[in-house]
């Protein structure tokens, strides 16, 4: 059963023009990023960019290919991060719009998914092999930590990327010339991926990191002792009694993690520790730009 149904009111139907490629990616800047490269490469409407708003390595993902277990994620979203009523419109709709674009891409087309060495982006390459099972297009895969670490890190500069979203589109231009037709999947990687989709999608952890290799599922409050770290590292620097900003410290702990989790996800475990009296907090906790924290 298509797991639009749940939101079929919601979505409307494109007329577009035919397209001789189709692109998949797991973020709103990514996708973008790779419009403005597609653009620069005289590819604009010849090449078809799918990307979706959401992160995968937090909330739940149990069944999240059926249409009650993609509601139960979008519930949990709601209920836990802050969004005001028409930017969680937004997101649901361009969600599901993501997959009901995958699941009608014309079977001639060759398919390219993006991905990093992430717990999202990993999940998200599992998730989407699942919705092509059905599917006889060639696809594609880039490796864009590998890639970008391969043409543009030197003995004397290197930087790791995290996330796809960290890429320029003028570095996705040449990693797209290089590579865009390099590496095909198997049709036994793609059972292989479809399998470990269905394996993840049996689980009920609420968060999940990448780790030598693979995706591991962790308990939601894997992060709290950073999270705590990184407070007690800023108190040094400001003074134990001072409140600081909670963006601030969010964004201390987004700069020094080596996962991609969001900083939603950051935001919701410190309301947690704010609840456990681990923060107190001064403010309104209707966004993380209205409170300021301090550890107790």
């Amino acid at each position: 059963m298509c797991i639009l149904l749940v939101f079929e009111h919601s979505i409307y139907e494109e007329r577009e023009r035919p397209y001789k490629k189709a692109h998949i990616l797991f973020g709103l800047s990514q996708g973008g990023s790779l419009k403005a490269a597609l653009k620069d490469l005289n590819l604009t409407g010849e090449e078809k960019v799918i990307s979706f708003p959401d992160i995968f390595s937090v909330g739940p993902i149990t069944n999240m290919h059926t249409e009650a277990g993609l509601k139960a994620r979008y519930s949990w979203v709601k209920k836990n991060f802050h969004h005001p009523s028409a930017d969680f419109h937004e997101f649901t709709e361009m969600s599901v719009q993501a997959v009901r674009q995958i699941e009608s891409l014309p079977d001639r087309i060759p398919i390219t998914i993006w991905y990093a060495s992430n717990a999202h982006e990993q999940i998200g390459l599992r998730y989407v092999m699942h919705l092509l099972r059905e599917k006889t297009n060639e696809v594609f895969v880039i490796n864009t930590k590998n890639t970008f670490e391969e043409y543009f890190n030197s003995p004397d500069l290197h930087y790791s990327v995290l996330h796809s979203g960290e890429i320029s589109p003028e570095k996705l231009t040449i990693i797209y010339k290089r590579n865009a037709f390099k590496h095909r999947l198997s049709m036994q990687d793609r059972l292989r991926l479809n399998k470990e989709w269905l394996y993840l999608a049996s689980t009920t952890e609420l968060l999940r990191i990448w780790r030598a290799g693979e995706i591991s599922s962790v308990p939601e409050n894997y992060f709290d002792s950073f999270i705590v770290e990184r407070a007690k590292y800023l108190h040094s620097k400001r003074g134990p009694k001072d409140f600081m900003k909670s963006a601030r410290l969010i964004g201390e702990v987004l700069g020094h993690l080596d996962q991609y989790v969001g900083d939603e996800f950051l935001e919701y475990r410190l309301k947690s520790l704010i609840d456990q009296r681990v923060f107190e907090f001064e403010g309104s906790l209707k966004s993380m730009r209205h409170y300021s924290v301090r550890l107790t």
